[in-house]
């Protein structure tokens, strides 16, 4: 058997190098190369392995934050449907750590993403290092434990050669559909560069085949007479049907049958808006008429979408007796979810097979005739409503964002992930094009917004990318800013400055607070020694201007205008500053969200909103 000569982490980076992945024939680089920031754990292994080994294809990518870096990658997977994707590294201790709660997101929207965290020696000798977390009980627990959670596989490679074994299991979870996530493979900074003569076996080219799971026939069956059974059905179609490729498929099974759909924040764009079926964002951030379809229905068939609580409305969003879920998901542990009957199948291969079965016994959803449309024509005119609203005190949220919406073509993608933002662009945005939509609702990161747009840039550098950000998020995370000047990768910020977190101090109001607590940008009162000032007026131009960004600040309808044109024409990143009135965002229609309320408070109108809140519940929840 031939072998190399080799560290440790240059073989891990040439068998990265030669990773690929299969579906329907087509065959993709897997691993398009490496983020990283370099401190004592990785800049003398890994770092030195990407500077000297001049047959890697993988390419690397300065990091400005660790947590940003990994945002980065996760956009860039999601965007190109989990087809490809970056490895992250860091060094040990803080720079490690700080990956931990973009490696959440990833998990939790079920994309891969490879983090490779600089660790400890496993020599022991130096102990205890620069930034070592040491525990006297458990001297093998350290920083990089942490990742255990919030990963979908971990392990820490102690000697070069245990590198073989792990590497084929961080390929095996990242590119299998039901399990990827976050894969991190801790690295101790002695053993990167330890030599081990690897076989020559271990660097071959391997193709991962992603294979579309066939609908069993039995499941075929069930799933057929629970529609042959049902009037009313709705569709919910969710972040599955984009990683199937699934949107012919969904397009002609729901205009075979006349069954209007409704979509999460991970499913929005796999049709254009104006499509007749398309009802639009469904549950606690839905439209009004998707919640009413939903309210009415009697069979959700849910495809591709793990039913979180702002689907279902915290599981009070199906009204009728009568309502049944039929769930299509390659995932058994999902499609299970809230005594759904499932279809375990890629959802192309069940939409194709069912639409089949359902046309030899002429099926058809039984609304009367005019009602989809009517309800369709009925949320045109709120969102054109929303979209037109005008003060004398400044820019209504909704309607700068219809300014925005209209100037956008087909073809620009909007990124966004917390705050007031995914509310109102879940219920407002018309999606022009397909995959156009890009949020991050999975783990609502605060940080992503622009961290994500810099991903999507380089995953289709030839479209204009649009991050739809707010002051609390850009203030949190706005360093991979620096990194699209330096790519010269350009995207357009779009930042909503609304004094703070109006999201959950709307939130908070809602639910009995007077005027909201801590959550405004506001100065500290000298007088009543609370944060009840004045807006702290911050200059976000100024700060975009200071990293070489083009900057506009907006005052009116006609500044936004003329800032949009502007910033479509620029060659560099740009950022536009909103001043939008706060609290002007859209609010909530025919839906409910379930949050813990105090049962006991010196507030009289916290206890009405308790008492209020859990009368709903107790009418409209159902217990799973």
């Amino acid at each position: 058997m031939k072998r190399i000569k080799l560290t440790m982490a240059q073989a891990l980076l040439k068998f990265l190098d030669n990773q690929y992945v299969e579906l329907d024939g087509k065959i993709y680089k897997f691993v398009k190369g490496v983020f990283g920031i370099f401190g004592h754990g990785n800049v003398l292994g890994i770092a030195e392995a990407l500077e000297n080994m001049n047959d890697l294809s993988l390419k690397f990518y300065q990091g400005h934050n660790e947590q940003g870096m990994v945002h980065a990658a996760t956009a860039y997977a999601k965007q190109k449907n989990r087809l490809e994707i970056f490895a992250c590294t860091s060094s040990i201790g803080p720079g490690a750590l700080n990956m931990v709660t973009a490696a959440a997101t990833a998990t939790v929207n079920r994309i891969p993403v490879l983090l490779l965290p600089g660790d400890i020696f496993a020599s022991r000798q130096p102990d205890p290092v620069l930034q070592q977390l040491e525990f006297p009980n458990n001297y093998k627990m350290v920083a990089n434990d942490a990742f255990k959670s919030v990963s979908k596989y971990w392990d820490r490679i102690e000697r070069p050669e245990q590198l073989m074994t792990a590497a084929i299991n961080a390929m095996r979870v990242l590119t299998d559909p039901v399990e990827t996530g976050a894969v991190t493979l801790a690295l101790p900074q002695d053993v990167q560069g330890e030599v081990y003569e690897y076989p020559e076996s271990f660097f071959k080219k391997r193709v991962w085949t992603i294979e579309r799971r066939q609908p069993n026939p039995e499941s075929l069956n069930r799933a057929l007479k629970v529609i042959l059974n049902k009037k009313k059905p709705l569709i919910i179609a969710g972040g599955g049907i984009h990683y199937s490729f699934a949107y012919d498929e969904l397009k002609e099974f729901a205009e075979a049958f006349n069954i209007p759909i409704g979509f999460t924040q991970a499913g929005k764009s796999i049709l254009s808006w104006d499509h007749p079926l398309n009802m639009g964002g469904i549950g606690t951030t839905g439209t009004l008429v998707a919640n009413k379809l939903a309210k009415e229905a009697d069979l959700i068939i849910a495809i591709g979408t793990r039913l979180m609580d702002f689907t279902t409305a915290s599981k009070t969003q199906f009204q009728n007796p009568e309502v049944e879920i039929l769930s299509i998901n390659v995932s058994r542990f999902d499609g299970i979810k809230m005594d759904s009957t499932l279809l375990l199948s890629d959802a192309k291969l069940a939409l194709k097979e069912l639409k089949n079965l359902l046309e030899k016994h002429n099926y058809k959803a039984s609304y009367k005739k005019d009602y989809i449309s009517s309800l369709k024509n009925e949320w045109k005119n709120e969102v054109d409503r929303l979209y037109s609203l005008e003060s004398k005190k400044g820019i209504v949220q909704t309607k700068a964002l219809g300014v925005i919406n209209e100037f956008l073509n087909e073809n620009d993608i909007i990124v966004g992930a917390a705050g007031s933002l995914p509310g109102d662009l879940h219920r407002l945005w018309r999606c022009k094009g397909r995959k156009t939509y890009h949020l991050e609702y999975g783990f609502s990161c605060m940080g992503y917004e622009i961290a994500g747009s810099y991903g999507v840039k380089l995953s289709e550098p030839e479209k204009e990318v649009w991050t739809m950000v707010s002051d609390g998020s850009y203030i949190m995370l706005h360093s991979e800013l620096v990194s699209t000047i330096q790519e010269r990768k350009k995207i357009n910020i779009i930042m909503f400055d609304n004094g703070g977190f109006q999201s959950i101090n709307s939130l908070q109001k809602g639910h009995g607070s007077k005027n909201g607590f801590g959550n405004e940008l506001r100065y500290r009162n000298l007088e009543t020694n609370e944060l009840d000032g004045d807006y702290i007026d911050i200059d976000f131009a100024k700060n975009a201007e200071s990293y070489g960004a083009k900057s506009y600040i907006v005052n009116s309808i006609e500044d936004l205008k003329r800032a949009l044109k502007e910033a479509k024409k620029s060659e560099i990143s740009t950022l536009i500053h909103i001043k939008v009135i706060p609290g002007t965002q859209s609010s909530g229609y025919e839906s409910f969200w379930r949050v813990g309320i105090s049962h006991h408070s010196e507030n009289k109108r916290v206890i009405e909103a308790q008492k209020k809140h859990d009368a709903y519940l107790e009418k409209y929840s159902k217990d799973y």
